[in-house]
């Protein structure tokens, strides 16, 4: 793997994690120097080949250190005593002793799978945790939607009935001006209950006003109505005998939510079906010169209460499905009143918008409410929940956010990252993009994996923690991740995202889930390190499988040090005659760069600092960091662009960063606040291959000179005689070469003497459903012709090498302003070779 050049993805399919650097600096200040984070991005429920983890879950629990501060999982890279039957733990030299079960068995020739070397994963199902039961989904529709819009969503959803296990529980919840909770197991008519929407509902107060308040479910002899039964209908007097339960029999609140709402789809398939048929509009007037009522916030207070009394501990999904901006009660992000616009950029910037704070705050409370569970609550009872993992949350709040306008994303941003939910958002609920994503998170295991074949892949109240050897520290981490404040001898005080801990909750995540962890070397310079030592990771990735059983995943990752020979820190510079910096000096650290995870953990702590800095600034510090980078890593001679040479580990690191500076992420322009919150929240969860999709979208050219190409993102690849296919993740687009479009026009495909012409139309699109058939989010499909309207989802990604500014050259000119790749590389050289 090391030769001459690392084997930089190797990690990723090995063990699901991705490094910056495969040999690390082995002092502060050197790691200081080396510019780029220091860091791994971690798939927790990435499917590893057979070779590299055992191929089902071990039915046992795992063997732990004994030491208070580190318990950490056995794992390949402990030194194993085998006459004595003692293991030394890695990451606190602490020796501990085998289990008697263990000691009886063990040998060299006689490995449990956790010992095995190339089994650096191992997955547990942990017998000590009782199963949780199947999950639950609570369904909640905006009917303040245009009919056609109702009637596509309710058709979705029903699809997706038949994709759900028959025993997994499903509720729904309707919401316009007030908030509707139907009763699922009431026969012979639909039933519901209906809450006013103008304000937020604990889970106490749900149960009382859906009379789940708890007691005994039969009545007492004197015929009073039983403690939290509904009241009888007006004229009508209790009557004990309609009562189904035996007299006496206590059942508690989030029972009688189990009984009449939340039911098995096996069961109440018919009944919802019936609901979801009849669906109509919000049938309160609205005035012309106001918007619809819409009580989205009031509608989420209540489904989360839902479940916190029924499954405060089994998974579950709150989907919700809007079609609007929140108007009405908590949450709410705009007056009603059409004379006020909508939240927008500038208003943020300048806190003009009245509205924006009170629903961020709104929407927090329900996250924190929601990750502590049934903790105490609050700042103070993270800690609590870092003791006791089953005290994350494992209810999962997603947004299908389907409308021309903007519906409070950016607000519910919040909710939806601390339970690790999903987001969607498109233009309309008939559009593919949301049809086909609904449909995609209910995905399966194939039906060939071992043990979870044909199970969901989805998974429930996941908790990460981090274990470092002792020359470095966790920083922190970037990602769908909220802290749990639990605090460790290997917590830095320099803090990166959601620092300050070592262990995290993810709540819910799927195969794809991806965290950045950012790390802070310690050793000081003063003593280096001994040759040969290594450094170790331990990631424990602690989940509730959708089959119900508590899983717990044990990633270890080795890697080597690199101590700097005496000297080569101090930077002179070189004598006349020779050569540049870095010029002819071998560096392992420099060798085992990865510029593609690099890249991704760069861009993402520039999203995250956008939250608290202005943009502006995060650009230049962006800036700041590839020119220190590039004076660090390159060759050059001082003050000498024309000597300035990147190795092949860093040649493509500066157009990831002009790319990032010009992308949706760091620029607002022509983006609305709800769409700039969706792009940041997906590239905080994504893997680094589609991370760096998004940041540097890929470009194929199709032609009659031969098979597809990948062709360079700029402007001279634009040609009339070609077809181009541009994948920027959430937008897959064809775009047709001026000729091309007028043979079309002209329907030469259709002749059979122009069967190449046809092949080559053919080609582009079948390569974009193969991209569509793999993504979640689906993208937007767009089939665009040169200097047509769509053409500039195209164009505003390109290079803009030749501009309506430039002389000659050839390609499709871009309008803009916008510097070139090739005057960015000409100010990055003149700064970067400064003496």
């Amino acid at each position: 793997m090391q030769g001459d050049h690392w084997d930089v993805t190797y990690t990723e399919e090995s063990a699901g994690a991705r490094l910056s650097f495969h040999v690390w600096p082995s002092s502060r200040l050197e790691a200081t120097r080396c510019v780029a984070p220091i860091g791994a991005l971690y798939t927790p429920l990435k499917q590893l080949p057979p070779n590299c983890a055992p191929p089902t879950a071990l039915q046992y629990d795992p063997i732990r250190c004994s030491t208070a501060t580190c318990h950490a999982v056995l794992n390949p890279y402990c030194q194993v005593d085998y006459r004595t039957k003692l293991w030394v733990c890695p990451f606190c030299l602490t020796r501990n002793h085998f289990p008697p079960h263990y000691a009886e068995n063990i040998s060299e020739t006689n490995l449990p799978a956790e010992l095995i070397p190339q089994f650096a994963t191992c997955e547990y199902e942990l017998p000590s945790v009782p199963p949780a039961g199947p999950p639950a989904f609570v369904f909640c529709i905006d009917t303040c939607a245009h009919v056609e819009e109702l009637t596509e969503l309710a058709d979705s959803i029903q699809q997706v009935l038949n994709l759900l296990p028959e025993d997994s529980l499903v509720g729904l919840i309707t919401f316009g001006t007030n908030v509707q909770v139907h009763e699922l197991g009431f026969e012979g008519m639909p039933k519901s209950y209906v809450i006013r929407g103008n304000k937020e509902y604990g889970p106490q107060k749900v149960g009382q006003l859906l009379g789940c308040g708890g007691g005994k479910a039969a009545g007492p002899a004197n015929g009073n109505r039983p403690t939290g039964a509904p009241p009888p209908p007006p004229g009508q007097h209790y009557n004990p005998q309609q009562q189904q339960q035996p007299q006496g029999t206590y059942e508690s609140p989030g029972q009688q939510v189990l009984r009449r709402f939340l039911l098995p789809v096996s069961e109440c398939t018919m009944t919802l079906e019936s609901i979801l048929e009849d669906l109509r509009k919000d049938p309160w007037p609205v005035p012309s010169d106001k918007r619809v009522a819409r009580c989205t916030g009031c509608a989420l207070s209540v489904a989360t209460s839902l479940l916190d009394l029924a499954l405060p501990r089994r998974g579950a999904r709150v989907m919700m499905f809007v079609g609007g901006p929140c108007t009405s009660g908590p949450g709410a992000i705009v007056s009603r009143l059409k004379t006020e616009d909508m939240r927008s950029h500038a208003d943020l910037a300048r806190n003009a918008e009245p509205l924006h704070k009170p629903a961020c705050e709104f929407y927090a409370s329900l996250a924190k409410r929601h990750a502590v569970g049934a903790t105490s609550g609050g700042k103070g009872s993270s800690s609590a929940a870092a003791v006791n993992p089953s005290a994350t949350s494992c209810h999962a709040v997603d947004v299908f956010a389907c409308s021309l306008d903007q519906v409070g994303v950016l607000e519910m941003g919040e909710l939806v990252e601390a339970t690790g939910g999903l987001m969607v958002l498109g233009d309309s609920f008939g559009q593919s993009v949301f049809k086909e994503s609904l449909r995609r998170v209910f995905r399966t295991y194939e039906d060939d994996v071992p043990e979870d074949g044909g199970k969901m892949q989805m998974a429930f109240g996941a908790t990460l923690e981090v274990l470092t050897s002792r020359e470095f520290k966790v920083s922190g981490a970037i990602g769908p991740v909220t802290s749990l404040g639990k605090k460790g001898p290997n917590v830095s005080d320099l803090e990166v995202g959601r620092g300050g801990t070592n262990a995290w909750s993810l709540g819910g995540i799927d195969p794809g889930t991806t965290v950045a962890i950012y790390f802070d070397i310690t050793n000081p310079g003063t003593s280096p390190l001994p040759e040969g030592k290594r450094r170790f990771i331990q990631f424990l990735t602690r989940y509730q499988h959708s089959n119900g059983r508590t899983r717990l995943r044990a990633t270890t990752l080795c890697g080597p040090w690199y101590n700097p020979p005496p000297g080569e820190d101090k930077r002179a510079p070189p004598p006349p005659g020779a050569g540049g910096y870095n010029m002819g000096q071998p560096n392992p650290v420099k060798a085992s760069f990865d510029q593609e995870a690099a890249a991704v953990l760069l861009a993402r702590v520039a999203v995250h600092r956008t939250e608290t800095e202005d943009v502006a600034d995060v650009l230049r510090w962006v800036d700041r960091s590839l020119i220190r980078l590039c004076a660090k890593f390159a060759d050059y001679i001082p003050d000498d662009p024309n000597s300035f040479r990147l190795t092949p580990e860093f040649s493509l690191m500066p157009q990831f960063i002009f790319h990032l500076r010009r992308s949706q992420f760091l620029q607002l322009f022509n983006s609305s606040p709800d769409e700039a919150a969706y792009y940041r929240y997906i590239l905080s969860r994504e893997n680094t291959t589609n991370s760096l999709v998004m940041i540097q979208p890929t470009l194929l050219s199709y032609s009659f000179n031969g098979p597809p190409t990948p062709a360079l993102l700029d402007s001279q690849s634009v040609r009339a005689d070609t077809i181009l296919l541009l994948d920027t993740f959430f937008h897959v687009v064809v775009f047709h070469g001026e000729t091309c479009a007028a043979w079309r026009e002209q329907r030469y495909h259709e002749q059979e003497e122009h069967v190449a012409f046809r092949n080559l139309l053919e080609a582009p699109q079948a390569d974009a459903q193969t991209i569509m058939d793999n993504r979640f989010p689906v993208p937007r499909y767009i089939v665009c012709d040169q200097h047509k309207s769509e053409a500039r989802f195209l164009m505003a990604k390109l290079n803009p090498s030749v501009t309506h500014n430039s002389e000659g050259g050839a390609g499709a000119q871009v309008f803009t302003d916008d510097v070139s790749l090739r005057v960015f590389m000409e100010h990055l050289m003149k700064l970067a070779v400064q003496s």
